[in-house]
């Protein structure tokens, strides 16, 4: 686990988790004990410590592929909070979405907003969540490249999205991905720079590295 700090911000990384070595994030006011909880990858037994002596007020998903809600009947029974996701997100149940997300939505957590940046690309409604210096990327953005794609269309609209509302935001904002390390927004700008110098073919997608592919 990892915690920032940021005035009453106790913002806690929880992974790896599961054979997909998802990471969960729990958003928490230390002033109010209050909480937001995102994502629901196996080993929810660890987020849920995490969020130990919390009220969870709302459980975010940054986008609907299963390995991210997997335990969604644990974490929704132990917190009994509402679930929250993007409706453009086709693999999860509409009846599993108690409330939609939209971009420019902002969440709080007693003295702690949340920005929600829709991020369509590796699913049509991925989302982002910035809160202070930190944001949440789910699969749209890892050190080193974007997230998967399954389509050159794909890939392109990933691109579009993290140029357009991510790469935007200022370059010491920490990105905090749905798997894996940690970067930062001026590191990855500058990767991408890179990539984007260079010439590619027009089929291009899949697991593309800004600076390597």
């Amino acid at each position: 686990m990892q915690l920032f700090k940021d005035g009453s911000l106790r913002l806690t990384k929880v992974g790896p988790l599961g054979p997909f070595a998802n990471n969960a994030y729990v958003i928490a006011d230390s002033e109010t004990g209050e909480a937001i909880v995102v994502d629901m990858p196996t080993e929810s037994a660890r987020t849920l410590e995490a969020a130990r002596g919390l009220r969870v007020t709302a459980i975010l998903l940054t986008h609907s592929h299963p390995d991210h809600w997997g335990e969604y009947d644990l974490v929704k029974e132990a917190t009994g909070a509402p679930v929250l996701c993007h409706p453009d997100e086709r693999l999860m149940p509409a009846e599993k979405i108690d409330r939609p997300l939209a971009d420019g939505d902002s969440l709080t957590v007693g003295g702690v907003t949340i920005t929600v940046i829709h991020t369509p690309g590796h699913t049509p409604g991925s989302c982002c969540f910035l809160v202070g210096r930190h944001l949440i990327s789910g699969d749209t953005l890892f050190p080193g490249g974007p997230g998967h794609s399954n389509s050159a269309r794909e890939l392109q609209q990933t691109i579009a999205s993290i140029n357009e509302r991510l790469y935007t935001l200022p370059d010491a904002t920490i990105v905090l991905p749905g798997h894996g390390d940690n970067t930062a927004i001026g590191r990855s700008r500058r990767e991408y720079a890179a990539f984007a110098s260079r010439p590619h073919p027009p089929d291009l997608h899949g697991d593309v590295l800004w600076e390597s592919s």
